[in-house]
C-alpha cells in the first residue's frame, strides 16, 4: 500500500511539474527556427543517408525529398511522370534558379568534368547505360547518393552501387560561364517582364 502512495504521489508532481512549465513566462511550446532546421537536416540526413553540414543547400534536400515516388516516364515533364533530364533541369530550375538544357548530353555540354572523388553537393552525374553515348543524369547528394529519375521513378540511389558504378561516366560541375549567362537571361526576362506591366 505504502508504494502505491509513493507512485501515485510521484505520478501527481510530474504532471504539475509539466503544467507549470507550460505555463511559465518565457517558455514556448514552438522550436526555435535553428532547432527546427536541425531536426529537419537529422530528418532528411536519415531518409537520403547523406550526412547534412551546416553548409547544406537545404533548397535541394527538400526538393528530391518532395519528388521521390514520382513515377517515370520517358518524355515526361511533370508530377504525374518525369525521366531524368527533365527532373535535373526542374531542380536546377528551383534550387538554383538556372534554366539548363533538356537533354543529358546537352547537358553534359555545359559542365566542366569533375572526378568521382571530387563531387560536391548539387554537382551531376551522367552515366552511359547500354550506350556508347551519354544516357542518364542525376544529381549529386553526398556520400556518394545521387538523386534521379530512375525507370522506378524518382529515387535516391548510390553510385557505389554495381550497376551505377558500371556505367558511371562521369562528373560535372557547371560551367561558370554558362552560370553567368544563364542569371543574365534569367535578369534580363525579369526586368523584360517588369517593364511589360
Amino acid at each position: 500500500m505504502k508504494k502505491i502512495t509513493i507512485v501515485i504521489a510521484l505520478f501527481f508532481s510530474t504532471l504539475v511539474a509539466q503544467a507549470q512549465t507550460k505555463n511559465s513566462p518565457g517558455t514556448s511550446d514552438e522550436k526555435n527556427p535553428d532547432e527546427q532546421e536541425s531536426l529537419a537536416k537529422d530528418y532528411l540526413s536519415q531518409i537520403m543517408g547523406v550526412a547534412m553540414s551546416a553548409t547544406s543547400n537545404m533548397k535541394l534536400f527538400h526538393f528530391v525529398y518532395d519528388w521521390i515516388g514520382t513515377p517515370y516516364r520517358f518524355g515526361g515533364s511533370s508530377r504525374r511522370g518525369i525521366d531524368c533530364s527533365a527532373f535535373t533541369k526542374e531542380l536546377y530550375s528551383e534550387v538554383f534558379n538556372m534554366d539548363i538544357q533538356r537533354s543529358s548530353r546537352d547537358i553534359f555540354s555545359m559542365v566542366s568534368p569533375v572526378r568521382k572523388d571530387d563531387l560536391k553537393e548539387g554537382d551531376l552525374v551522367f552515366f552511359k547505360i547500354h550506350s556508347r553515348r551519354i544516357s542518364h543524369v542525376g544529381i549529386y547528394l553526398g556520400n556518394n547518393r545521387f538523386a534521379h529519375a530512375s525507370s522506378r521513378g524518382v529515387a535516391i540511389s548510390s553510385l557505389d552501387d554495381a550497376y551505377y558504378s558500371r556505367y558511371f561516366y562521369r562528373g560535372g560541375r557547371m560551367l561558370e560561364s554558362f552560370k553567368a549567362e544563364l542569371q543574365k537571361q534569367s535578369s534580363d526576362n525579369n526586368n523584360s517582364t517588369a517593364n511589360n506591366n
